[in-house]
């Protein structure tokens, strides 16, 4: 097994949080719990995915507001909050909100783009300005500004009884620096760069100048930095789906094999018009799992991850995978929890 250059430093993981349309509160709940678990086995960070119009969170920044309360150690993140059904003003009144509840722990993930089947949902998102609506870059550059304390209003003072100020309140102070961009192109990398955020790499990267997935990724990792002021201590966090099965049980490692079977066809070649190219599941004992990775480009860049858990599974699933996450795979990549979380 070839060595890494340097341990893992952090180690999260990030769940989509189902639930059931007739009882959402359960999922919910279950969501919560595995964060907790999260925290109790000495994770560095739980990020939640964002979905609208599904049975999955569509308020994460909601929920990690439950979540902070629940927890007193852990990171939460968000990986990504598709900025094109937001408003970048309100958003970052509601990150500033969490992260000051959180004791400063929040680390927000964005994206751009339009969202997702727009022409559908236009309506009822933009009426009236669905057509003028701008989802690039300037969208997160507003979001950064509002954060960072940039003012967003020319007026201030005392009017009545009331107070006013000219930049978003409350401001959280740190929480500028832990704004994460998840994107899968090099333009986004080098974008995220320029304007010195952190950059969250997923299992979903454009098959631009290769067709070999880590190769792809690990353009985007050295781009991200050869534009970041921090250039090789810019944070890059890589999100793979990552199924350890060394105290699953047998019905559990045939669901795994057979939910990664059916999702390997997707890997083989860029796919769609965008030319989208989709990692492997890794599925096996944390001992393959690491050797793996260790033989993955763009991992052998990084010293954070965010394993990604898959979809559709059960609670006591996730309870599996992360346990050997934290006390298997993670020290076989030379990560180690906290001195009062080991």
């Amino acid at each position: 097994m070839p060595l890494p250059s340097q341990p893992l430093r952090k180690l999260g993981f990030l769940t989509i949080g189902l639930f059931d349309e007739a009882d959402p509160r359960k999922g919910h709940e279950s969501t919560l719990e595995i964060i907790q678990l999260g925290e109790r086995l000495g994770f560095d960070s739980a990020w939640l995915r964002h979905r609208h119009l599904q049975y999955g969170i569509s308020s994460p920044v909601a929920v990690l507001a439950a979540a902070s309360q629940r927890t007193t150690r852990i990171e939460l993140g968000t990986a990504v909050i598709p900025l094109g059904w937001e408003n970048p003003l309100r958003l970052a009144e509601d990150l500033a909100t969490v992260d000051l509840l959180s004791g400063g722990r929040l680390n927000p993930g964005i994206s751009v783009g339009p969202p997702m089947h727009y022409d559908q949902v236009k309506q009822a998102l933009y009426p009236d300005t669905a057509a003028a609506e701008d989802f690039g870059y300037d969208r997160v550059a507003r979001l950064l500004d509002f954060v960072r304390g940039k003012p967003a209003t020319d007026f201030s003072g005392v009017e009545g009884f009331e107070v006013f100020s000219d930049r978003v309140q409350p401001h959280a102070p740190g929480l500028g620096r832990r704004l994460w961009y998840g994107g899968g192109s090099l333009r986004s990398a080098q974008w995220a760069g320029e304007h010195a955020m952190n950059f969250l790499t997923s299992s979903v990267v454009k098959a631009e100048e290769s067709e070999d997935f880590a190769e792809v990724q690990l353009s985007h990792v050295r781009a991200f930095r050869a534009h970041h002021p921090d250039g090789d201590r810019a944070r890059v966090s890589q999100g793979l789906v990552v199924i350890p099965t060394d105290s699953a049980s047998p019905e559990q490692r045939a669901k795994y094999e057979a939910y990664a079977e059916k999702r390997l066809p997707r890997t083989a070649t860029p796919q769609g018009p965008a030319r989208l190219m989709f990692a492997p599941d890794l599925v096996g004992t944390s001992a393959e799992i690491a050797e793996r990775l260790y033989a993955h480009a763009a991992f052998r860049e990084i010293d954070e991850v965010a394993f990604a858990l898959p979809f559709t599974f059960e609670h006591d699933d996730y309870v599996q995978i992360l346990t050997d996450i934290a006390t298997r795979l993670g020290p076989a990549l030379g990560w180690q929890a906290s001195a009062q979380h080991a």
